[in-house]
């Protein structure tokens, strides 16, 4: 043989046996590794973890719970170009190929030789389904074996559509979400059916990188991945040139608080979360259980923009506090959109308050940077709120300079402005009066902030808004609405509270002397409530609150009951005030109407009872129809006139507010609907002299109502048998009044009560700050003249309430 053909022949052969002995290998190791591998039951039986969903009771998405957050569908309600884009961005011949891309992967090594960038990979779909179902993610030659393996014995087991279904269905798209179903949502908010072809391109480059390439947390990468995606679409012939251009230039709705449910009801979700649990223990996660609550998702937006509202206008109130911290900015490039989002990742948003931190700042505006790269400036009007901050004479600590970490929010005039994050709490409840079905909850500002849930959870004095309980107590002791008492000055003396002396004052310091009970109640006279109370009795009154639900342990037997010195929660006395709305019957509030499985098969489900029997009622219904009378006063001529901006002439409730301004409520309801409002600090604090229930709980009520009620015709309680009518005296004008009372409390010779004096309401309180004086007692005859008597007490009392400060009994 010539020499010269030795250097061809020789190391082909070489080249050759080394072929044929790695082939031998390789047939040995597919010989003895494929009896090994796995069955495929996982993937001919899919049955994956679905997680606990919380619906409203019109059928939308308020909660999920689960370590994994993910939707099945099948691949016949996937989008084409959701597939097209999947296969563009992972697998652009996965209808071709038999699990392995051989072309794929001598393109990939052949990139990986001539580019100096990263390395390119070659998985197929159907390996990456191998992957994710049965192996690791270790990066080894056996994983890799294995892997291939897999990848046919799964392209001899299933059709191409099977294998794309399960990878749509299984594959991790970050933000908890498993699936494109789940990711779509988490990141549009959206159905698949509904994703344009930016968004589905946006989503199909996430399973590359789910952490590098979320739009959520790195939107620029984000969008050239979705760029690379549409670009690929469009080589293969999936869209064409505009399509491509048009889906580049779309601006893209990602939803910051992707990982939450499409209707902000959290309160509403984690009270549903924790009935499933308690009925099916720690499986309700993986069940795909259904729970359908009773809200509304209307209502439930109406009653979270007027608590938000409410807290925002009272933050404005009381004016720009300043800077929330100071962030070094020495190193920071003014471009460096990634090193900012790093600085600003453990400051959460809340409730459409973005932060932000300020690049340059002036007296006429303000240059912030908010997380996602974008820069916003500010102008004077923006920064109003917050100009006294960027004056010189502003304490150091809290002035506005670069570095500072702020607060910006939307605004439908000037795109953005200053605002902060509130200290002050608020909670909304709102039930049907008929069966306590709840419309709407909030328990507080956001859940994400403070998750103490203060409809259910926040034991608080409710001060004047307690009154009716007590003047409905007394309505069975033989007063009327007419019955005339004195609204003068008194003295609690020791021996009544079993402590001290107590001297208690109106709000406004002022004294009409004798007057009716329906005037006192309007004007909320403290004076007035607490003879009533003295005169029938703390001790019978502690009693026939319970007929409401209340706990009598939690208001003691003493006369500061007659302001609310006791504790109640915002549940409790929505469903209190209900008694009064529906006629006389008591009902439970619930708020989870009933638990389906995965199939829509209804495992629990709770049904009310609407109680109409005369045997059901817990208080005459004489007695409703009197307490309903009385309180549409108080919205007509007393504390509560800002709900006339409503032009209804159905509503009725009460105003309370707390000793040194620590509560703020208002209770109230149209016969159908029931609504409680409350607003103060979680570490009670005063909310600053004028912050009334009136003036700081009323509105919300009224923002949330003037909704609720929108396409609901006026009520009224029908008038009960047993109902006479008296002459009530004259008003103010000289014009005769009548009145209705009890018909068996009819006295012999009823008397004219005296002109009752005109002036605004006012709003009741506890102040037990002036010296003993000493005090006629008196007491009410069935008549409505003040006739002399007095109920002495003795004793103790403990008026701690869960976050309230500790009280001194006051009677």
């Amino acid at each position: 043989m010539p020499p010269v053909l030795r250097w061809f022949i020789y190391p082909f052969a070489a080249l050759a046996g080394s072929l044929i002995i790695g082939a031998a290998l390789a047939l040995i190791v597919v010989l003895l590794a494929y009896p090994q591998l796995p069955s495929l039951d996982i993937l001919t039986d899919y049955r994956p973890k679905i997680p606990l969903r919380v619906y409203s009771a019109d059928g939308h998405l308020i909660g999920e719970f689960g370590e994994e957050r993910r939707s099945v569908v099948p691949i016949a309600q996937v989008p084409d170009s959701l597939k097209q884009a999947i296969i563009a961005a992972e697998d652009e011949r996965f209808y071709q190929h038999y699990g392995i891309d051989y072309l794929g992967i001598a393109r990939a090594a052949l990139s990986n030789m001539t580019s100096s960038g990263r390395s390119q990979g070659a998985s197929t779909i159907t390996m990456q389904v191998a992957r994710n179902f049965f192996l690791s993610s270790e990066r080894t030659l056996r994983r890799k074996v294995y892997e291939a393996l897999l990848a046919f014995k799964i392209e001899n087991s299933l059709t191409k559509d099977q294998i794309l279904e399960l990878y749509i269905n299984q594959i991790y798209l970050g933000q908890r979400a498993y699936g494109f179903a789940a990711a779509s949502r988490a990141y549009f908010g959206k159905n698949l059916a509904d994703l344009s072809v930016a968004e589905s391109a946006m989503l199909a480059g996430l399973p590359k990188a789910p952490s590098k390439y979320n739009p959520v947390v790195n939107p620029k990468r984000a969008a050239l991945r979705q760029a690379y995606v549409l670009r690929r679409m469009n080589d293969l012939g999936y869209i064409d040139d505009a399509t491509r251009t048009a889906a580049v230039e779309q601006q893209l709705p990602v939803r910051r608080d992707g990982a939450q449910s499409e209707q902000r009801a959290d309160f509403v979700a984690e009270m549903a979360r924790q009935i499933a649990v308690e009925k099916f223990g720690e499986n309700a996660y993986g069940l795909g259980l259904r729970v359908v609550t009773t809200i509304r998702r209307a209502d439930q937006a109406a009653a979270i923009e007027a608590v938000r509202k409410g807290v925002f206008d009272y933050d404005r109130r009381h004016g720009y506090r300043g800077a929330e911290a100071f962030i070094d900015l020495k190193d920071i490039v003014a471009d460096d959109d990634e090193m900012l989002d790093d600085l600003l990742q453990d400051v959460p948003d809340a409730a459409g308050l973005h932060a932000a931190i300020v690049l340059e700042a002036s007296p006429t505006g303000l240059k912030v940077y908010k997380r996602g790269g974008e820069v916003l400036k500010l102008g004077a009007d923006a920064i109003r709120f917050a100009r006294a901050m960027l004056d010189d004479k502003a304490p150091p600590a809290r002035r506005l300079r670069r570095g500072a970490l702020v607060r910006v929010m939307p605004d439908a005039k000037l795109g953005w402005v200053i605002g902060q994050m509130p200290e002050v709490e608020a909670a909304l409840v709102s039930i049907d009066s008929a069966d306590g079905a709840v419309r709407a909850l909030v328990g507080g500002f956001d859940f994400n902030r403070n998750k103490f849930n203060h409809v259910t959870q926040g034991w608080r004095q409710p001060g004047s808004s307690f009154k009716p309980f007590i003047y409905s107590a007394a309505l069975e002791k033989g007063y009327s609405p007419s019955t005339v008492e004195d609204d003068t000055p008194l003295v609690v003396s020791a021996g009544e509270t079993g402590s001290q002396s107590w001297q208690p004052k109106n709000y406004d310091g002022k004294y009409d002397g004798p007057i009716s009970l329906r005037t006192a109640l309007a004007k909320s006279k403290n004076m007035v409530s607490i003879r009533v109370l003295r005169s029938i009795g703390p001790r019978y009154a502690q009693d026939y609150i319970t007929r409401f639900g209340f706990n009598a342990a939690r208001h003691p037997p003493y006369l500061t009951m007659a302001l609310g010195a006791g504790s109640v929660t915002p549940w409790q006395m929505a469903s209190g005030y209900a008694v009064f709305a529906n006629g006389g019957f008591r009902v439970e509030p619930y708020v989870v109407r009933e638990i389906q499985d995965g199939s829509g098969k209804v495992l629990a489900r709770f049904t009310p009872t609407a109680p109409r029997e005369e045997s059901q009622r817990v208080i005459d219904a004489r007695n409703a129809y009197l307490m309903d009378s009385l309180m549409q006063d108080v919205v007509r001529r007393g504390t509560a006139t800002r709900a006339l901006q409503l032009k209804r002439s159905d509503l009725a409730g009460k105003t309370g507010t707390t000793n040194e301004y620590l509560d703020a409520w208002f209770c109230g309801y149209q016969p159908s609907h029931v609504t409680v409002t409350w607003l103060g600090f979680d570490t009670p604090r005063s909310l600053g002299r004028g912050e009334t229930g009136g003036s700081a709980a009323l509105p919300m009520w009224v923002d949330y109502m003037r909704h609720a009620l929108k396409d609901v015709p006026e009520e009224r309680l029908s008038l009960p048998d047993g109902l006479i009518s008296i002459n009530a005296g004259e008003d103010a004008r000289g014009n005769p009044r009548t009145d209705l009372m009890y018909e068996e409390h009819l006295p012999p010779a009823p008397e004219s009560i005296p002109d009752e004096p005109e002036g605004p309401a006012s709003e009741g309180e506890i102040v037990p700050d002036a010296p003993p004086a000493p005090l006629p007692p008196s007491g009410p005859s069935p008549s409505g003249h003040i006739v002399p008597g007095s109920v002495g007490l003795g004793g103790t009392a403990d008026f701690r309430a869960a976050g309230a400060p500790t009280r001194r009994p006051a009677g």
